[in-house]
């Protein structure tokens, strides 16, 4: 099983989560892209531009961090945070 977590942080605070579980047969990066859309659309968000500084940090430590920068709308949190907490 593949699960996601997806928090909004505002300063220094968890403002909310959710976890997106996935027990497709896809590989990683569908898998991440996909949970990635659904965790946006349970929290009402437009999907994050993927900038290179976020690529990077994904594949150093399966997490990422998405501040206004990566946004097309504001936001009203300081920045979202994705982790993978599970693979198979």
């Amino acid at each position: 099983m593949f699960r996601l977590w997806v928090k909004e942080w505002k300063n220094n605070h968890m403002l909310c989560d959710t976890t997106i579980c996935d027990g497709s047969a896809d590989t990683r990066t569908h898998k991440v892209f996909r949970a990635l859309e659904t965790a946006c659309y349970e929290l009402d968000l437009g999907k994050p531009i993927w900038l290179d500084s976020n690529v990077e940090e994904f594949r150093r430590h399966a997490k990422a961090r998405f501040y206004q920068d990566s946004f097309m709308e504001e936001i009203p949190f300081d920045y979202l945070e994705i982790q993978i907490i599970e693979e198979d």
